[in-house]
């Protein structure tokens, strides 16, 4: 699979969107370099607010300009426009409705070198626990632009997290992509694996494997954590009787807890999560964190054969 870069993309969408609509402004936290963002500001130098390491006015100065009719994209590593922010966020943002995008990037565990501190393994929970949050968690590069451009049509605040390190390609640019759709990648009758971000590339891997062992797996890339796509979910656990879901965060509550509490209100099915326990990470190369981590298509294959044995297959 090629290997590509989601702030690269994100970046080039950002452009594009600047040059058909001269609303679209761009606030950062003196991570512009390191998030790509500065090529929106080398081509509209008046459209790009770089406010310095300050994520708290980061986020409000981008309120106020949503509320005077900007499409406001607030954009800095994860952990600081999460984590440092929420109050913000939900007071300034969410809770007036106001359509700022807040799109990070060195979102979940594969930070790698930076340790503990910088990895939030848990700002998908976060943000789906806000009232008018939409929430994006794109599978690659080419799907975090489209994300971009649906994310600035959206009439809400949008938060997409998205990866530091270059992962594999799994979309194409003519893929279709909505807002609160997900996508089947690849059908099966036996079980659903369900991922999100750059867990779907490990999914697919999880799936060929099993394809090889005689187990049919249907394969949902759920690039809208909220809202969640439950008909798509649904027909999946009616159809196939058990999922296990993969995401680059914490179990305790995200996808695989999103997914769960909607399947247990409508369907139960058996389920196995696969993501970070509840713990925090350690400094480490993106990869050989993911492989401690459990964060890899072997483990996925594991929760699928935990699943048919819960079912007696």
């Amino acid at each position: 699979m090629k290997m590509e870069s989601q702030r690269s993309y994100f970046a080039k969408a950002l452009i594009e969107l600047g040059e058909k609509d001269p609303n679209v402004v761009v606030v950062g936290a003196d991570t512009t370099e390191s998030i790509k963002t500065l090529d929106f500001g080398k081509k509209f130098p008046d459209r790009l607010f770089n406010v310095g390491i300050s994520e708290q006015n980061m986020i409000s100065i981008a309120a106020g300009l949503a509320a005077a009719g900007k499409v406001a994209f607030a954009s800095t590593y994860a952990v600081f426009g999460v984590a440092h922010t929420y109050n913000i966020i939900r007071q300034n943002v969410a809770y007036t409705k106001l359509p700022v995008k807040i799109f990070c990037s060195h979102a979940g565990i594969t930070v790698g070198p930076d340790g503990a501190t910088h990895q939030l393994n848990e700002d998908i929970g976060l943000m789906r626990g806000i009232p008018n949050m939409t929430v994006l968690v794109p599978a690659d590069a080419p799907q975090t632009a489209k994300c971009v451009h649906a994310a600035a049509a959206w009439p809400g605040p949008v938060y997409c997290r998205f990866s530091r390190t270059n992962f594999p390609t799994v979309t194409s640019v003519e893929d279709p992509f909505a807002i609160g759709k997900s996508y089947v990648m690849r059908d099966g009758d036996d079980v659903t694996i369900a991922g999100c971000g750059i867990m779907v590339s490990r999914c697919l891997q999880a799936a060929e494997e099993l394809d090889a062992a005689g187990v049919s797996a249907r394969v949902l890339n759920v690039a809208t954590v909220k809202p969640l796509d439950t008909s798509t979910i649904l027909k999946a656990a009616r159809d196939t009787g058990g999922i296990v879901t993969a995401e680059e965060h914490t179990i305790v509550h995200g996808l695989g807890s999103a997914i769960s509490e909607a399947v247990a209100l409508e369907h139960p099915v058996p389920m196995a999560m696969v993501g970070v326990q509840d713990v925090f990470g350690e400094s480490g190369e993106a990869f050989e964190l993911m492989e401690k981590y459990g964060l890899t298509a072997a483990k996925v294959v594991e929760g699928v054969r935990r699943v048919m044995k819960r079912r007696g297959r």
